[in-house]
């Protein structure tokens, strides 16, 4: 049996699209959803030796089928209104200009706190800090104890606190 594919399309096409526009689905979608339907059809019609071939029923079917696979899609799919606020921030990763010029101006900040402390204050910290050492490695190579070197990092925090603050 073979089906007349414009004669279905004229008599069901805007049926198919009103019953996918009140399952939830703009008229575009809907539109492309319906010459889905038929595409589909066409590409591969019901078998020939089924019984109680109702054309209709079937466009439905296929239809509604593409409806939900589309939906489920569109689930999937995280969109973002190109207007909002979280569309800019995501259209360009890269920092702002003001916030590259703040950034410098603590770096320059932690850089000349850094300089203000003793030498032992100085390299107890960029020890520790900067190179991953453990405070009991800090003391070790400074040749202190364990104690005096957490003093002395901790020292150095405090003082970097406070010299970035009042800047």
């Amino acid at each position: 049996m073979s089906w007349d594919i414009q004669g279905l399309f004229r008599l069901h096409a805007k049926g198919i699209a009103r019953s996918l526009t009140r399952r939830g689905m703009s008229d575009e979608s809907a539109a492309d959803i319906t010459q889905d339907t038929f595409e589909r059809v066409l590409a591969r019609p019901p078998e020939h030796g089924v019984s109680n071939h109702n054309p209709k029923a079937y466009l439905y079917r296929v239809s509604r089928n593409l409806g939900i696979n589309q939906q489920r899609r569109d689930a999937l799919l995280r969109t973002v209104d190109l207007d909002s606020d979280e569309a800019r921030e995501q259209a360009d990763p890269s920092p702002s200009p003001e916030h590259i010029v703040y950034s410098r101006q603590c770096l320059l900040q932690t850089y000349r706190a850094l300089e203000q402390l003793p030498d032992r204050t100085r390299r107890a910290f960029e020890m520790h800090r900067l190179g991953e050492r453990t405070i009991a490695e800090v003391g070790e190579e400074l040749g202190i104890s364990t104690t005096r070197a957490w003093t002395l990092i901790h020292q150095a925090y405090r003082h970097l606190l406070s010299a970035t603050e009042e800047e």
